[in-house]
């Protein structure tokens, strides 16, 4: 392909419009409809064509259009309102800064392999990329020094088909990114900023472009561009597309070169956040700075700890990305003599003994200090699956903490409920939806008003439904009267729910179909009549989740489902919308304990749409027996199958039984569900104010991003002599650990104590040539278990004397809390600067006392 520059011509904007060039460029308008409103009132359908595009809208638009709103006084006065609402947004001194002055201008990066932002940037697959854009959005609202990185992909992820077996076919668009809502960064002379990456044999050069998004910036990666080779131009072309060679080449460029890119910026981040694994060759290119600089890779390994902060998102194994040995070797040979280190040196800081190779996930836990799951119960379960990186430690010990996913509310909440949170939350609601006082006001909007604004969103998801519908099986060419009867399918007044996110295996799509005969007795009963409507994408390369859309196809056509059953293609954000505003009950049903957190949910919550979900991820945290319906057990099962069957048979006699009877149970002389309506309230009064991610940045900046900030610097002092002195320390330790034993334990406590009773522990420790300032001598209590200790705490002991040269007597005084608990000794290494307890994974246990 031959070099070319790219010009584009827009209509030239009015004057006094002029503004509305710098608005497409700022994702802030995604979540103002005002903002949305200045470009749908020039011409409404080319709003609608263009995918709620404004820089593509702009390009389209035509001049007639602009110098008519430029000389409508009702729309120029909206202008005026809008343009003053973003500068003072802007402007406005903001909770980081009015908090954390200090911190003023640390950057922050946050490194994610997808970002849903808004559908006119489709670079997001489903929940990850959601969540980052989210997570951006509530940054931008709080004036978080935060910048994020990313790659830009030609073809996105992919664009879905149903054809007329009711097969998926995946179609990969050609993105123009001069019509979508980034712009390319160029340096002071005007040129273009590229920067260099190091494949097999070869650079590959990079493009990069910058995408503002309110207050913050998210810088994108793109190989598409003429100074490579055909092949390397198509490493950026699609989200999880190609083999292994493209992932981690995509890999090394997105964590390597953005961390070049950023240095190319003259960014030079205090804090590094990695969202899931996909970016974690960063370490890898912050070590190879490190080491150039003069440090030691031990040392170096220790200088980027510190303020590293690791998020993974999955139990499930194939969202750890794993590369052989070979490939890493090809990869990465060429930094052997760099960093000063052999093959087998580089494979072990992300070496997997159980997959064979070379694990992401690994490599960023063993590289951060930092490291978080996205639920209470995820945080659990990612200690279960890497617990056997800390050998004796307990697993609840394990240093995983969690911070809950949310949602950025204003970018999930339909104009209907937004007008009545307007006049009953109050003038500023939105400045306050963290304070759980604002959301008890919900109780004082009428039944009738809430009932109204639902009806009318749910009437706005059937025609966006049937027209989905009805413009696939157009494009299809399937008979006419298939194209007619969509017309009839799906009622306002029956009761619909919702299932729509990725078609992965696990979150188990069909659930509701394990009992043929029971699910035709549900969708035809003429007194509780439902229907349901699915959307998502499998994976192209996930047969089973494909099959899964099939099944759900087929069953959609045949009689007794025709019209109450339907699959809708190419689930994006604008869909979502649709669907997450429009449906009664929102489902969710994954094999337990797969769900990291979900957040389709609390986007339906924020609607008034009521949840009915498996109790995994967010939604044990947020049910309380009167806010929403779970189902299933939470035990053991002997297989996958007796589980399902288990859960399907809850979840028919929740819809049977409960569900529905209260759903169609109405007011005589209004119609009206009183009884769903107050459920819609108790929804809307105990979920919005927690999960959102402006509860969700806020943790992640007071528990990881200004400790790291701290951390960071003062490693980095004495060009890094904290480091060295940890590097040191580790070392030392490790090397004499082995002499380390509890040598006796005596405690006054017996087998029954009384409230309020000391109890009294001395230990007699020998510590070889360690010293006792190096070690933590606890005594260790919890409720016994059938693994050991659970629920644990833990008392400091204090040396009171010295048995011998190397042996000190330890000893401590505690009152126990009421109840059955077993309490040991043990002695773990200690270092001020350990960001937890277990930063170095040595312990010793008391024997048997």
């Amino acid at each position: 392909m031959f070099f070319h520059r790219t010009v584009t011509v827009i209509p030239r904007l009015p004057e006094n419009i002029a503004r509305l060039h710098e608005l497409a460029y700022n994702l802030w308008f995604s979540w103002n409809p005002p903002a949305c409103a200045l470009y749908k009132k020039i011409n409404e359908n080319l709003w609608a064509e263009t995918g709620h595009n404004p820089v593509k809208f702009l390009l389209n638009v035509r001049q007639e259009e602009l110098d008519r709103a430029s000389r409508d006084e009702k729309y120029l006065a909206l202008y005026n309102r809008v343009m003053d609402d973003f500068d003072r947004y802007l402007q406005a001194p903001s909770w980081f800064e009015k908090n954390y002055p200090a911190f003023a201008g640390q950057t922050i990066a946050y490194f994610s392999a997808e970002f849903g932002v808004h559908e006119s940037h489709p670079t997001y697959s489903g929940g990850l990329g959601l969540l980052a854009g989210d997570h951006f959005k509530s940054a931008s609202d709080l004036g978080l020094p935060l910048v994020g990185v990313g790659l830009l992909y030609k073809s996105g992820y992919f664009t879905q088909r149903i054809n007329r077996e009711g097969w998926q076919e995946a179609v990969y668009p050609y993105l123009n990114f001069y019509e979508i809502p980034v712009t390319p960064v160029t340096y002071p002379g005007g040129s273009e900023m590229i920067i260099q990456v190091d494949l097999p044999g070869r650079p590959v050069f990079l493009k990069i472009w910058r995408m503002r998004v309110g207050r913050v910036d998210i810088y994108f990666l793109d190989a598409d561009i003429a100074h490579n080779r055909p092949e390397d131009r198509l490493l950026t072309g699609q989200l999880y597309g190609g083999n292994q060679e493209t992932r981690i080449a995509q890999e090394i460029i997105l964590g390597m070169g953005g961390v070049k890119a950023l240095r190319a910026l003259g960014i030079n981040p205090r804090a590094w956040h990695i969202n899931e694994g996909h970016p974690a060759f960063l370490l890898i290119e912050r070590l190879h700075e490190l080491v150039k600089a003069g440090l030691p890779l031990e040392t170096a390994i220790e200088a980027v700890k510190p303020d590293t902060l690791f998020t993974t998102h999955t139990p499930v194994p194939a969202g750890h990305d794993v590369f052989s040995a070979e490939l890493m070797e090809k990869y990465f040979g060429h930094l052997y003599e760099p960093l000063g280190i052999e093959r087998e040196t580089l494979l072990n800081l992300g070496w997997d003994d159980q997959r064979k190779g070379f694990n992401m996930t690994l490599l960023a836990l063993r590289l951060s200090g930092f490291c978080n799951g996205v639920s209470r119960i995820h945080g659990r379960v990612t200690r279960e699956m890497f617990h056997s990186l800390y050998g004796p430690i307990p697993r609840e010990e394990v240093p995983v903490a969690s911070v809950t996913n949310g949602i950025h509310v204003e970018s999930w909440l339909a104009e209907e409920i937004r007008e009545l949170f307007e006049i009953y939350l109050g003038p500023g609601w939105n400045r306050k939806i963290t304070e759980k006082d604002l959301w008890a006001k919900v109780a004082d909007i009428p039944d009738e008003a809430l009932w109204n604004a639902h009806t009318a969103l749910k009437e706005k998801l059937i025609r966006a439904a049937r027209a989905n519908l009805k413009k696939q099986r157009t494009r299809n060419q399937e008979p006419a009267h298939r194209l007619h009867e969509v017309q009839n399918y799906l009622r306002p007044d029956v009761f619909t729910i919702g299932f729509a996110r990725r078609f992965a295996t696990y979150k188990r799509a069909t659930l509701l179909f394990q009992d043929r005969e029971r699910l035709v007795r549900l969708f035809n009963n003429p007194d509780y009549p439902v229907q349901l409507i699915f959307a998502g994408k499998a994976h192209p390369a996930d047969r089973a989740g494909q099959e899964l859309i099939k099944q759900i196809y087929d069953l959609s056509n045949e009689e007794p489902f025709r019209g109450r059953i339907v699959f809708l293609e190419d689930y994006d954000i604008n869909l979502a919308r649709y669907l997450l505003q429009g449906v009664d009950l929102w489902l969710n049903n994954p094999r337990q304990p797969m769900e990291a957190s979900g957040t389709s949910g609390q986007k339906a919550a924020v609607n008034g749409v009521i949840n009915c979900s498996i109790l995994d991820g967010w939604w044990p945290e947020a049910y309380n027996g009167e806010n929403g319906f779970a189902f299933g057990e939470n035990r053991l099962y002997p297989d996958e199958e007796t589980r399902d069957r288990d859960d399907a048979w809850s979840l028919y006699a929740l819809f049977e039984e409960v569900i529905l009877p209260l759903y169609y149970q109405r007011d005589g002389a209004r119609n009206l569900p009183e009884k769903w309506a107050q459920l819609m309230k108790r929804s809307l009064q105990t979920i919005p104010y927690y999960f959102n991610t402006e509860r969700m940045v806020k943790e992640y900046t007071e528990r990881f991003y200004l400790p790291a900030v701290e951390r960071g610097g003062l490693i980095a002092e004495n060009n890094f002599a904290l480091a060295r002195e940890i590097k040191e320390f580790k070392e030392r330790l490790t090397e004499n650990w082995a002499a380390v034993r509890i040598v006796s334990v005596e405690t006054d406590g017996r087998k029954t104590m009384k409230t309020g009773d000391f109890l009294n522990v001395r230990a007699g420790v020998m510590l070889g040539p360690i010293r006792p300032e190096e070690v933590a001598v606890e005594i260790v209590y919890g409720m016994p278990g059938d693994r050991g200790l659970e629920k644990i705490s833990r008392a400091a002991m204090s040396v009171v004397g010295q048995i011998d040269q190397q042996t000190y007597l330890y000893s401590e005084s505690l009152i126990m809390p009421q109840g059955t608990f077993g309490y040991t000794v043990r002695v773990r290494p200690d270092h001020r600067f350990f960001t937890h307890p277990f930063e170095l994974p040595l312990v010793t246990w008391a024997e048997s006392f």
